[in-house]
């Protein structure tokens, strides 16, 4: 999997969240325990004994304050010199400042996690990190988060390299690039800042993550010239409008259409002008059918081809309108009718595996028809060979 660099994100103004700003958000407060009782308390509570993913670790530069600070009050204890106790109280006012000031930063402060597929191996997609700022007068300053996903060993940061200003939102975008197809699992880990002197870090842990399927990469393949691409075959009604000759549904007149396709009965019913709409011609589709067999596809990344020509070519298939069903082993026959239909299939190529029992003879139920059947097998070692009727119709 390869993820860009964390200079790629960045913060740009959005709107606010369609569900009023509650599905989905977390905060530094609802992680606190309010359930603790008052929130001063929980609060004090918090510094004693931090809950999980909370911490407050101390910098490189907060280290030489103290130790400086030690020298200070060793000599001022030895000389009694005031203007020594006055720098040594400075400097703890310094720390003990910096640590109030990093826990007000993420007061009110909510986000959450936001990607949206469907995702395709090698295709680079974005993923948000969208902030909120419920504060009425202060802005937010120098926070960053931590956000991983499936096989990464390092998680990339996002920083917010501008402003939030009080009841502002922004986004933090991310590009991710899947290298293969199955189950992606994209967390974000913590939200960090070194607000405002940078003595020390303060880490709220989170919780959200998103689990998505990650589709096949789509591939290039050679058609070869048999007659089964280029026959148009009878005609068959299809599900989309058009001026075939079978009735597909009624709707209402729309100004341009033909007082020919004027329903009259349906319209004395209604009170108003309906019209019908009829399906469109097409030619003859093709039934997919995928088989996995372990014995017949022994190579892992031949496999993973199968499954990409078998996407790419059933997305092929139904732009051009020529995709009647889709079918994996002996499963039922899905008829492919809208674009839900096709997301479905990919869906289940996304995750399918290879089969350990011997493939079928023929598909699993009679409503796949005989003719006009595209079928996958090796090619070579690598390749992939897509079949209609038995002749090879096209190789990846």
């Amino acid at each position: 999997m390869s993820l860009s660099t964390p200079s790629s994100a960045r913060a740009r103004p959005v709107g606010p969240a369609a569900d009023g700003g509650v599905t989905g958000w977390q905060s530094a407060q609802a992680r606190s325990g309010r359930g603790r009782g008052h929130r001063w308390r929980a609060f004090m509570w918090s510094l004693v004994y931090p809950y999980r993913g909370n911490r407050l670790l101390l910098t490189l530069p907060g280290g030489i304050v103290i130790v400086v600070a030690m020298g200070i009050g060793a000599a001022a204890y030895n000389t009694a010199n005031n203007i020594l106790f006055i720098a040594l109280s400075l400097l703890l006012a310094c720390l003990m400042f910096n640590g109030l000031l990093s826990w007000v930063n993420f007061h009110a402060l909510s986000w959450r996690l936001r990607a949206q597929p469907p995702f395709r191996a090698g295709r680079d997609h974005t993923v948000s990190i969208e902030l909120h700022n419920g504060r009425n007068v202060l802005p937010v300053y120098g926070v960053w988060f931590e956000i991983s996903a499936t096989g990464e060993k390092r998680p990339a940061r996002l920083p917010l390299r501008e402003r939030l200003d009080a009841q502002g939102t922004a986004l933090l975008e991310w590009t991710l690039r899947p290298a293969a197809r199955g189950r992606l699992r994209i967390e974000l880990l913590s939200a960090g800042s070194l607000f405002p002197f940078g003595f020390l870090k303060k880490l709220i842990g989170s919780e959200l993550k998103r689990e998505v399927l990650v589709w096949p990469a789509p591939v290039a393949y050679q058609r070869h010239p048999i007659a089964s691409w280029q026959q148009a075959g009878r005609m068959e009604p299809s599900v989309r409008p058009g001026h075939g000759g079978d009735l597909l549904a009624l709707r209402a007149y729309a100004r341009g259409d033909s007082h020919r396709l004027v329903h009259w009965k349906a319209s004395a019913r209604l009170r108003r002008l309906m019209v019908r709409q009829y399906a469109a011609e097409t030619q003859q589709g093709f039934a997919l059918w995928l088989r996995t067999s372990a014995a017949e596809w022994p190579r892992a990344e031949q496999f993973e081809l199968l499954c990409s020509v078998a996407a790419t070519m059933a997305e092929d298939l139904f732009r051009a309108g020529r995709l009647t069903s889709v079918a994996i082993d002996d499963e039922a026959p899905l008829p492919v009718r809208r674009m839900h239909d096709l997301e479905r299939f990919l869906d289940r190529l996304a995750v399918v595996k290879p089969s350990v029992q011997s493939p079928p003879t023929s598909p699993g139920a009679p409503s796949v028809r005989r003719a006009n059947v595209l079928t996958f097998a090796p090619d070579g070692a690598r390749g992939v060979a897509a079949y209609v009727d038995g002749n090879k119709a096209a190789t990846a």
